[in-house]
């Protein structure tokens, strides 16, 4: 039991719990969040109370929300056959339609309080959600496992840069210092500008996630071709790591594509410049002096970085995973990790056949 708890953990730290047998929503996912849900579900019991009642009417209201909730609790775990203030084993549909539920009716209970109820049921089906990402999913171990190889990532995403770095300066230098460009950056609303970023970051997500179910097959194939094959779930999650492997070396292509140009319009885009392009000086956000000349950063010119970088990082994600040399650069590394992981699943599996037994995760993940 000792050695397959310990398969579990490495399988958890590689960031693809989903390769773990024998898990169940209720048993492995909710039942894991279960203090933090008790505890929003307690909290929730304010909701009875109404700002333009008096002090005792609230405190009566608050008691009538005690007997609500205990109540509906009693009657949720006799429908399951447990005593009526038992604490659940799992966590299944009922219990979950109970929390979303329960704290919602309050307070249409007591004061009609429309808005509050549906906000407060929006609100934990929305935590629900959170809960399944990350313990389900294992959101916070992936995104432990990219922590901990950031450095690497680093490495890896500037030396795929310093391959793509001609064509991708070419294009940057010659919009850099385009006039509509920058004319564009003065005339353009805050939220316009975080929607032309968000939209070419939307159009990048959905290439990369298109073609990342394509990679995770080929790579099932190369690595694990004689063990059992991968659930959808577990194909999910090992795309799911991809995913966030790849994002995470387009972030760091797209932040050192946008400080370069930042420092270079600082360096060579003064306020005579900024006139030729903008007709106009702009909105100094910061001006020093380095040697003796003025140094002046513009929000113009903050915007016209940000919208090169995301230029940038949109043609970063798309050519990793389509000119073949790109692409065989970054999934080597990745292929390499997996393979290992995959060696740890055939262990566990095997070990798992032998004992013929499972066992309960032993920590959240």
């Amino acid at each position: 039991m000792d050695e397959l708890r310990q398969y579990e953990r490495e399988l958890r730290r590689a960031g693809l719990p989903l390769l773990i047998e024998d898990r169940s929503a209720s048993k492995d996912i909710f039942n894991r969040a279960f203090p933090l849900l008790a505890l929003v579900f307690m909290g929730e019991l304010l909701g009875a109370l109404n700002l333009t009642w008096s002090f005792l009417a609230n405190i009566g209201a608050l008691a009538g929300a005690l007997v609500v909730v205990m109540a509906g609790v009693a009657l949720l775990n006799r429908v399951r056959g447990r005593e009526a203030m038992a604490i659940p084993e799992d966590v299944g549909p009922l219990e979950l339609i109970g929390f979303v539920l329960i704290p919602s009716l309050l307070p249409l209970m007591f004061g009609g309080q429309t808005t509050s109820a549906l906000v407060t049921a929006a609100s934990n089906i929305l935590l629900l959600l959170v809960v399944y990402l990350g313990f389900g999913l294992g959101i916070g171990s992936i995104f432990q496992w990219a922590s901990r190889r950031l450095v690497r990532q680093v490495r890896a995403s500037f030396d795929l840069v310093a391959r793509a770095l001609p064509l991708l300066l070419v294009f940057a230098n010659v919009l850099f210092l385009t006039a509509e460009l920058w004319q564009v950056s003065l005339t353009l609303s805050h939220v316009f500008a975080a929607l032309f970023v968000v939209l070419l970051s939307l159009l990048a997500t959905a290439f990369v996630g298109i073609r990342i179910p394509r990679e995770v097959s080929s790579i099932e194939r190369d690595v694990d071709a004689d063990g059992p094959p991968l659930s959808r779930a577990q194909r999910f999650n090992v795309g799911l790591v991809m995913f966030v492997s790849q994002a995470l070396q387009v972030l760091v292509v797209s932040v050192a594509v946008a400080g370069f140009f930042i420092v270079v319009g600082a360096l060579l885009v003064n306020s005579q410049m900024r006139t030729f392009l903008m007709q106009t000086n702009g909105s100094v956000l910061l001006s020093f002096d380095l040697f003796g000349q003025p140094v002046e950063i513009t929000r113009e010119l903050l915007r016209v970085s940000v919208g090169i970088a995301a230029f940038s990082g949109f043609y970063y994600a798309v050519a990793v995973l389509t000119d073949s040399s790109y692409r065989q650069e970054f999934l080597t590394e990745f292929t390499d990790e997996l393979r290992e992981t995959f060696e740890i699943r055939s262990r566990y599996l095997d070990l798992r056949e032998r004992t013929g037994a499972g066992v309960e995760p032993t920590r959240p993940y």
